[in-house]
């Protein structure tokens, strides 16, 4: 995983947990995009996202 893609990764969780924070997402919905949230930095934090290998993608630069 590129380092661009961490950091979009980083900051699309950011604004996840700020619309949350302020009630713009709730109940089910609001639950749903947390987790999304949560997967978002726990994929960016290990350089590592299992659907980046199922399709065969690479943001990372090949050595």
């Amino acid at each position: 995983m590129g380092g661009a893609d961490r950091i979009l990764r980083l900051i699309l969780a950011a604004i996840l947990v700020a619309l949350y924070a302020y009630d713009v997402f709730t109940g089910i919905l609001g639950v749903i995009l947390l987790v999304a949230a949560g997967i978002l930095v726990i994929t960016s934090l290990v350089s590592f996202c299992p659907l980046y290998k199922v399709f065969g993608l690479r943001t990372c630069k090949a050595n």
